[in-house]
């Protein structure tokens, strides 16, 4: 059985890809703080010739900025533009102390989640030259996520977006709810779309792309005619603790794995989305070695680590 993508062809063709939200000190979407236009053309002009496909992640002013900018000054982008989904029902399994919601911000966020997904479909027709696909939603069913989503939900959205727009539709979640959980999904939308982190696992630098493909593997075999975009995958350079073991992090360790991940997915013609373009300091707890603000290939101030030296 073929597990590679080279008979599951995807309704965009390969090209090198990565995630980008230019959230900066003091911005962040729950503060509706969002980049300027010259801090979205600063960072796209970094990025213009390394990468073709942005991943964005909601359907949101920083969105539009981005389109803006790849649109206005002429760059050498497509992107995969999504919407970010808020939670509909409490999980009680979320490892984080996140609040109950009431009854009546539930009701609140599954109309905000039916705006954001309108919004979605209204933004794609703007700017459709500059998309690629549409996701409808981050990492909303996982046992683990803050913002649980039913797959009942996904699965309406997923076909409210296929009847408002003629372009390819995901849904972006870690590899383990689509081995089961999301099988219902899965005729509604045109790929799968999964997220890889052996980091996140425990796992050593010397295991980790081993892993990567395991997940991989695990979701094609299942799904043996169906596409699938890898659209997460990257390695931390800090930690303290929460998570993820310190000693398994470092700049050293990212470059190797970013360097192997490559070097597979161009030769299995697997787009890939590396996590992430810059570190964001939003993220997370406030500990300046939290490790969701210490993802990117370049820091927070636009300095590039030692994955982006040659190898």
């Amino acid at each position: 059985m073929d597990t590679t993508n080279k008979l599951r062809e995807l309704p965009f063709p390969f090209e090198k890809s990565i995630c980008y939200s230019g959230f900066r000190d003091g911005q962040s979407p729950e503060a509706q703080i969002f980049p300027t236009y010259n801090q979205v053309k600063e960072d796209l002009q970094l990025l213009e010739g390394k990468w073709k496909y942005l991943r964005l992640y909601d359907s949101d002013p920083h969105a539009k900025t981005v389109l803006e900018v790849i649109r206005n000054e002429g760059l050498d982008f497509k992107t995969y533009l999504g919407a970010y989904i808020m939670a509909e029902v409490n999980n009680p399994d979320c490892p984080w102390d996140m609040p109950v919601l009431s009854e009546e911000q539930l009701r609140k966020n599954k109309a905000l989640n039916v705006s954001k997904i309108q919004d979605l479909i209204g933004m794609a027709s703007q700017y459709q030259e500059h998309v690629v696909a549409l996701s409808i939603g981050n990492e909303a069913t996982v046992s683990w996520t803050d913002h649980l989503v039913p797959v009942g939900s996904v699965i309406e959205y997923a076909k409210m977006v296929k009847n408002g727009t003629n372009l390819p539709v995901s849904f972006c979640e870690n590899y383990v709810p689509w081995l089961h959980k999301l099988e219902p999904l899965v005729d509604e939308i045109d790929f799968i779309s999964i997220h890889t982190y052996p980091v996140w696992e425990h796992k050593k630098i010397d295991e980790a792309l081993a892993y990567t493909k395991q997940n991989f593997f695990e979701v094609a075999r299942k799904y043996p005619q169906k596409p699938i975009v890898i659209s997460e995958a990257g390695w931390a350079t800090n930690s303290d603790g929460r998570g993820i073991p310190p000693e398994n992090v470092s700049e050293e360790a990212q470059k190797e794995y970013y360097h192997q991940l490559m070097e597979w997915t161009e030769a299995e013609k697997i787009v890939t989305f590396v996590f992430e373009a810059f570190d964001e300091t939003w993220k997370g707890s406030a500990h300046h070695l939290e490790p969701e603000k210490h993802w990117g290939l370049y820091t927070m101030e636009r300095t590039p680590k030692l994955v982006m030296e040659p190898f």
